[in-house]
């Protein structure tokens, strides 16, 4: 019977995220060798839509670099013969996207309610802030700093024991709708950190000494269409004057460089900047909210997928920061803490040489802001699943992330300025 019950509430999961179907359509990987072939992606771009997975817009493609894209399922067969006759060579990632999103689904968990170890919907990520603050009074503190543009709270959970002036670290997940395995990151930190307190050495001393900002989903709107409607949608969930085109890609949305390079200024693209700097609702309540404990916040880190990668600033400029060194070491030895676990390797670097240069995102305003240490993670994998990473990855994907994140804050608080 119980298991019965679980079946038929995967099988809702499934039947939720079906409003749209993915029904063969498929993920593409090409590198274009030369300026001919990155032409013939943004013809493609051009003739059909084509949702951009890495990097995130066309207009980012150069030469030599490894780009992942959906197609509906009607266009696969043009896209093939197109990429055939222009002999770039491919290869299919995924071969029918609704099959890999059921796949997402294969936690053992047995349980409707809250898990570590499976995807949450947001209702369930909301329950959980309010009953993990009840359960740990002593630890953990719950506020809400702003609404979305729909209107939901936006959940912010304070770890840390009382003490006077303590310095702060400030980590968010889910600013992209569509990267999943983000959030199921913050919801495991708080796990961890709650119960190796007074175990763990480490954790115990940072608990002590520094404060957790933890922000589950920043995008809640997003997050919740790709429960609801869309699987794969990016953007906030705003309304743009003058088009249909919903929504703004809240990373492009901060006073850094602000729509310059790697941000499109036209509503219907993935990587649209907004209307101005801190348009959305979201992003306007996280840069308050920095900006008032500018003095206490020294570290700022936010969680992405995929690429399995750990960026610095910066990305809207090709220039370094001025604590380069600093930085590039302390992303060296946090990748390396990372893959000490499962051997996962990691890049890192600099976000507009590491990756592409993209603009105002959260890590290069929350530097320029002040804050010395502003990190990026994108977490796994490399393109296999993609954003459809299957829940069986998600203990392992947060356990060696804990291990580099926890390796920063240490040294932050080793550092303390």
């Amino acid at each position: 019977m119980w298991t019965l019950l679980v079946l038929i509430g995967v099988a809702s999961v499934s039947a939720h995220l079906q409003d749209l179907s993915f029904d063969g359509q498929k993920v593409f990987r090409v590198i274009p060798q030369n300026d001919e072939q990155v032409e013939i992606l943004n013809f493609l771009a051009r003739i059909m839509e084509v949702d951009f997975w890495q990097p995130d817009s066309v207009t980012l493609v150069r030469p030599k670099m490894q780009v992942d894209f959906r197609v509906e399922a009607e266009k696969t067969y043009k896209v093939e013969d197109l990429l055939k006759e222009s002999g770039m060579e491919y290869q299919v990632l995924i071969d029918n996207l609704q099959a890999a999103l059921d796949a997402q689904f294969d936690s053992q968990a047995r349980t409707s309610s809250h898990s570590y170890v499976k995807y949450n919907d947001w209702d369930t990520i909301a329950d959980w802030t309010a009953d993990i603050a009840a359960q740990n009074p002593d630890l953990v503190s719950r506020s809400v700093i702003g609404n979305t543009y729909e209107g939901r709270p936006m959940y912010l959970l304070k770890l840390g024991k009382s003490g006077a002036n303590k310095k702060a670290i400030f980590m968010d997940c889910g600013f992209h709708a569509r990267e999943w395995i983000s959030p199921a990151f913050c919801q495991w930190f708080v796990k961890e950190a709650v119960e190796t307190y007074g175990k763990d050495s480490v954790m115990t001393t940072l608990l002590d000494n520094l404060d957790f900002y933890v922000l589950p989903v920043f995008n809640i709107d997003g997050y919740v269409y790709t429960w609801t409607n869309d699987r794969m949608w990016r953007k906030t969930r705003s309304k743009n004057s003058g088009t249909s085109c919903i929504g703004t890609d809240p990373n492009r949305n901060f006073d850094a460089g602000w729509c310059t390079l790697g941000a499109s200024d036209y509503a219907c693209s993935s990587t649209y900047c907004g209307s101005a700097p801190e348009s959305e609702k979201e992003t306007k309540a996280l840069a308050d909210f920095i900006r008032e404990h500018l003095s206490t916040i020294k570290a700022y880190l936010t969680i992405h997928s995929y690429s399995q990668l750990l960026l610095f600033p910066y990305s809207y400029t090709y220039k370094l920061p001025s604590n380069y060194q600093e930085l590039n070491s302390i992303a060296k030895a946090a990748s390396k803490e990372l893959a000490s676990l499962y051997n996962t390797d990691y890049t890192y670097g600099p976000g507009a040489t590491t990756i592409y240069p993209a603009a105002g995102g959260s890590d290069d305003w929350a530097y320029d802001q002040g804050i010395k240490y502003s990190f990026t993670f994108e977490l796994r994998d490399t393109g296999r699943y993609g954003f459809l990473l299957p829940e069986s990855q998600i203990k392992p994907t947060c356990e060696e992330t804990f291990l580099a994140v926890k390796y920063i804050a240490n040294y932050v608080l080793e550092h303390l300025y």
